[in-house]
Order: structure tokens, then sequence, then C-alpha cells
């Protein structure tokens, strides 16, 4: 098994713009493949934009909605990925046979494989529907897997994915500056970013503090540490409707360590060697080999109070507002 060289983007996305989005993707895949890098990760919904797709109606989403993997911007990612020789993922809208619509990442490689994982919380529009299956795949002689945004708050899925085998979880992301109050949590002033030009230190602020890195930091480095895997967290920039997204594009070791982050106030990417080395002295690894499954049957209860992610989101948002 051989070191991994992998890659996490932050970029701001053109709004309902696939073509300007995918020629995005395709400059930082040439980018990470002049560095040397085997697999990129770009945000979630990056070929669509997020936030605009809550505004859509179902016939709106469906138009902008692709199948996969024989879909356009599939297509495309898969020829990325010949060109420049490394696998590269992505988010988008997909459509299946039935016309059910989902919240999907896509990794394709150099060998034309596709790989599809679908959001578990697609929370941004009422027309998505839930995906319910756990993906890994091999690469490189590396278990890969692929958690969304939101299901990475579900302790329950990176476990789950540690018990599937992961050793790097990518963590596409739109992230970070929401309107809600939780632990200094909240909108980032539109005219900071903005003024990003003229004033980085204001805006540097915010994309550092609460709003975003704190707050990352304060579970990403468990996931990574937990379940004992490389973590890959790639992340919107910028405005994304109302909401600014904070980046802070990094990379963690399976210990929850940072091997290489970014706070830029714009697009960037940073890259890291993965060495299996500390896969086999990794103490996340070993809590999980001790795990007593027989304990656990109150996490398959159903929740009492169950709160749908939209829901329970757009409540703490009033709250917020009230």
């Amino acid at each position: 098994m051989q070191d991994l060289t992998v890659a996490a983007v932050q970029f701001e996305p053109h709004p309902l713009d696939k073509s300007a989005n995918l020629a995005i993707v395709e400059r930082f895949a040439a980018g990470a493949a002049a560095a040397g890098v085997h697999l990129v990760s770009m945000p979630e919904c990056c070929i669509s934009g997020y936030m605009p797709l809550s505004e859509l109606s179902r016939q709106q989403l469906v138009d902008i909605a692709e199948p996969v993997p024989d879909g356009p911007s599939t297509q495309r990612l898969v020829q990325i990925a010949a060109e420049h020789s490394l696998a590269v993922g992505a988010g988008l809208v997909e459509r299946d046979k039935e016309g059910r619509l989902y919240n999907t990442y896509v990794v394709a490689t150099p060998a034309a494989d596709v790989h599809r994982f679908r959001k578990f919380h697609p929370f941004v529009n009422a027309n998505m529907t839930p995906g319910d299956e756990y993906v890994t795949f091999d690469y490189r002689s590396w278990r890969l897997g692929i958690l969304i945004c939101y299901d990475n708050n579900q302790p329950e899925n990176g476990r789950i994915m540690a018990a599937l085998g992961t050793q790097v979880l990518l963590a596409p992301h739109q992230t970070g500056g929401f309107p809600v109050r939780y632990a200094g949590m909240g909108l980032i002033d539109r005219e900071l970013w903005d003024n990003r030009q003229a004033d980085g230190d204001a805006i540097a602020a915010e994309l550092v503090g609460p709003k975003g890195r704190e707050w990352l930091m304060r579970w990403l480095p468990s996931r990574a540490y937990d379940n004992g895997c490389y973590l890959v967290f790639s992340n919107g920039i910028g405005p994304d409707g109302a909401e600014i997204r904070t980046g802070n594009a990094a990379i963690l070791d399976p210990h929850g360590r940072v091997l290489a982050e970014t706070s830029a106030a714009g697009d960037d990417m940073v890259v890291a060697t993965l060495s299996p080395d500390s896969l086999e002295h990794c103490l996340g690894r070993m809590h999980c080999q001790a795990r007593r499954p027989e304990m656990y049957g109150r996490l398959t209860e159903p929740v009492s109070q169950r709160v749908d992610t939209k829901a329970g989101r757009d409540a703490a948002i009033e709250d917020e507002q009230a």
C-alpha cells in the first residue's frame, strides 16, 4: 500500500451555471495534477451551486438535475479524470429514472469508474429525496468513503463508515456562516466580504472565528480521530444565497491533526500526502476494534421526538431572527 496524495478545494460556485463551475473544477484538477495529486475533492453541489437550489420549484430542479453516470456533468468529470490522470470528486443534483432528485456527490477515476453517494439529509430543497446507502470504494489500494455536509454531523454515520473499512473520508460541504446562534455561529455581513480586498483582516476574523474554522475544529478532528481515518474537508467560500460560506478547506490525519488547511478569502486548494503508517498506529482504529455492538441497541430505536433536518434548521433561524 503506497502513499496517497489528495487535495481539498474551496471555491465560490456560479449560481446555477454548470458550465462555468465545471470549468473551475477542471482548472483545479489541472493544478492538482501538476502537484502530483492522486485525488482532488471539490465541494458539495459545486456544479450547480447550493443555496440557489432552495428557491427552485420542482420543475426547475428537474431541469438542472442530471442522470448519473450518463449525464453530461458526470461524463465531463470522467473526461477530466482521464485527461489529468487523477480521481476527481464534485457535487451536483441527480435525477434518477423514476424522477427522484438527489443531492449527489460523484467521484470519477482515471479508469472511468464512477462512484456515487446520495446525501442522507438533503434539506436545501424539499423536493429532494434522502439517500439511503453508505458508499465506499477502493482506489489505489485505499478504501474511500463519502459523507456530504450534514451527514457528518451524525456521529453514527462516521462510525459505520469506519466499520465498512473507510481509510479516507471525503467530506464535501457548503457550510459556515449560517444564521443560528449556537456557540457564536451567525451570518457574516456581506459588506465584509465585498470589502475583503481593502480590509482583509475583518473577513479573515470571521472565516477563522466561531462562524468558520473555530466551529469546524470542534468536530472535524473528532470524526477523523474517533473513526481512525483521514478526512478531506472541501467547502464553498463566499456568497451562497444570503449566506457567506467560510471555506477553510482542510485535510486531517487519523489522529485528528490538521495536515493542510487554508483560511483564504477566495478560491483555494490544499494538498497533503497520506501515509498508511498513520492508519497502523492510530488509537481511533484500536478503539473501533474494541467496540461492544451488543451494547448499542438503543441507537437503533426510533427517536422519540425526531426533528426533520430542514424544519430544525428553519426553526433555529426563526429563533435567531426573533
